[in-house]
Parts: structure tokens; sequence; C-alpha cells
């Protein structure tokens, strides 16, 4: 039984390799150093990925700014809706990329999903892109939603921006959303966190050098530890339950592993969950997985 067992595990574990694999050559082929190709790359992946079938798409121009409703073709939530912030490290992601995570969204909670384009860098470095959260918050309350009709979720840099918009929230004495969903949220932008060297051989999406890149272009020459640019640093006082899934894998583990911590330390009401073995942003991957995580959201 003992020896079934362990050849049971190498076999899952050598799945998991070349799966990591797979992910590090797909990455590899999105991640040009020409950022114009990259973010081409990505919307790309984003049609591909689309399912229309089950899906609308519905385009809208906030004062400027491409936003995009993302709905299930059935009776569904009307009531309550997603207000979703794209990855990207705020120099690459689109709607249409986020369709990557948006199309499970709207599938897995019955929720019609908004997502919008924020200015990137470093064309338009911070504070632009919390600017532009601001927008579509204001959009949405113009709509007729009130803050409590609204979940706000993020992955990545969007998770970044999406604390940072309750941050802001909070600090203009707003109401502020029912919860928060973060997926792999990037919370701190000193790279203080150990997983930077403990997952550095593991993650098969991420590295140093990537992140000391997007650091650069979207904040160089201001203060990191501005809670409005790494939120780890922020006060939670007073905000919203909060879900935060994150790669076992990933070199941004630390962040979520800390932001859970100040979250407890802030006594909000939060739940965090180390998925075994994945990596950064791993619900976007088209696997059994990624839908299984998006069902633990919709929760």
């Amino acid at each position: 039984m003992v020896e079934i067992e362990k050849i049971e595990t190498e076999v899952a574990d050598k799945k998991s390799q070349n799966l990591m694999n797979l992910i590090r050559r797909v990455h590899g082929l999105v991640e040009n150093p020409d950022i114009e190709k990259h973010r081409q790359s990505q919307d790309h992946i984003g049609t591909i990925l689309s399912n229309t079938k089950v899906l609308s798409y519905r385009e809208v121009d906030v004062d400027g700014m491409y936003g995009e409703w993302v709905s299930v073709n059935r009776a569904h939530m009307k009531k309550y809706i997603i207000l979703h912030c794209h990855g990207g490290g705020y120099s690459t992601g689109s709607s249409l990329y986020a369709r990557t995570l948006t199309s499970k969204l709207a599938e897995s909670t019955s929720m019609d999903v908004f997502c919008f384009d924020y200015r990137l860098a470093p064309e338009h470095p911070y504070p632009a892109a919390a600017e532009d959260a601001m927008k579509a918050w204001n959009y949405l309350m113009l709509l007729g939603y009130g803050a409590r009709d609204v979940v706000l979720t993020g992955d990545s840099a969007g998770g970044n921006l999406a604390l940072a918009l309750v941050l802001r929230l909070k600090e203009e004495k707003r109401l502020l959303p029912r919860g928060l969903v973060l997926m792999s949220p990037w919370t701190d932008l000193t790279s203080s966190g150990k997983s930077f060297e403990t997952k550095a051989e593991l993650d098969p999406v991420l590295n140093r050098p990537y992140i000391d890149r997007m650091v650069k272009a979207y904040a160089e020459g201001q203060n990191l530890e501005d809670a409005l640019i790494s939120p780890l640093f922020g006060n939670f006082e007073g905000f919203p339950p909060t879900y935060i899934q994150v790669g076992e894998n990933e070199i941004l583990l630390s962040d979520s592993l800390r932001l859970h911590q100040a979250f407890i330390d802030a006594n909000v009401s939060v739940k965090l969950d180390v998925w075994p073995g994945m990596w950064h942003v791993f619900q976007m991957s088209p696997m059994k997985t990624a839908w299984n995580a998006m069902d633990k959201n919709a929760e």
C-alpha cells in the first residue's frame, strides 16, 4: 500500500511539473520585452479563452475610459455585481485579457461583472490607475448601485488596486464594498517578502527582474511604502470581509501571508487559502483547479 501511494505521489508530482513547464513556455511567449507586443499577446489570449456561448460582453465608455460588462446568458442575480480590477503589473493587461477571469467569475457567481481599462505605466505611472479605479467605482454608484451591492475583486496588480481603492474610499469616509476577493494580490512593492527567495525556483510565471521592471515603470521616484502604492502597509481597520487566494509556488506568497496577518491584527473578517502546487493567478488557467478556486470565490 505504501509503495502504491508513493507511485501515485510521483505521478502527481510529474504531472504538476509538466504543467508548470507548459505555463513557463506560454508565459515566455506572452512576456515580450516589447511592452506593446506583450499587451497584444495578452489580448489575444483573452479572445481565445472567451466563452461567447454562455456569456455576453457589453462595451461601455466611462468618461473616456473603456469598460466591459460580462454577463451569463441565463437568469442571474441582478442585485449584486462584481467590480474587477485586472492584473498585469500596472503595465499590461486589459478587460479583454481579464476575460480569463471575469468569464469564470460571471459563470460561477451568476453575477454581472464589470471590468475597466485603467491607464497603464510607463506611459501613465502612479496615481493614474488609482484615479481610474475611483472613476469606475463612481460610475457604478451613478448607475444606482450602492456600495453594499458591489463585491470588489482583483488579481495580482489588480488586487493591489482593489485594496488601494478601498483605502481611498475609507480615507474619504465613503461607504465600502460588500466584500473583497483577492487572487495572488501584489501588496508590497518594496519586495521585502521572504518568498522572493524561497519560491524563486518554483514560480513558473513571475521572477524578480520582471517585478523590478514593473515597480520602476509604475512608481519610480515614489515612496514605495505609501499604502496607496503598497497596500500591505495600510490601516485596515473597518475593512469589509475579505477572501484571499494564493498559489503555494509563487514569489508573491509572502504578500498574501502578510496581508492576511495584517487583516487579523486589524480585526477584519478574513480567510486565506494557499493552493498547493499552484502558481501566480492560476485561476486564469483552463483547468479544473481554476474552476474549483472560482467556486470557492463564489461562496
